[in-house]
């Protein structure tokens, strides 16, 4: 019996995905649209400081931001 509901979820599955792909219209990235003004593109380097850079700059950031207020609740015990 579990066999069964597995090849159903399977066939269910492919067949949504399968309907999904041939439903959908391509991107159209090359036609433009009214009123798109697209800039220059990114380098590497702006793309890689931009998305990876970046992110990783501000969570440290915010990161250290918690880690100095969370200190400064503490007491300071002496043993």
């Amino acid at each position: 019996m579990d066999k069964k509901n597995a090849l159903r979820a399977g066939a269910v599955t492919a067949g949504t995905t399968l309907m999904m792909l041939l439903m959908t219209s391509p991107a159209l990235a090359l036609t433009r649209d009214d009123g798109d003004d697209p800039g220059q593109g990114l380098s590497i380097a702006q793309t890689l400081g931009l998305y990876v850079a970046l992110p990783i700059v501000l969570f440290l950031v915010i990161a250290g931001l918690v880690m100095v207020g969370d200190k400064s609740d503490r007491k300071q015990t002496q043993g």
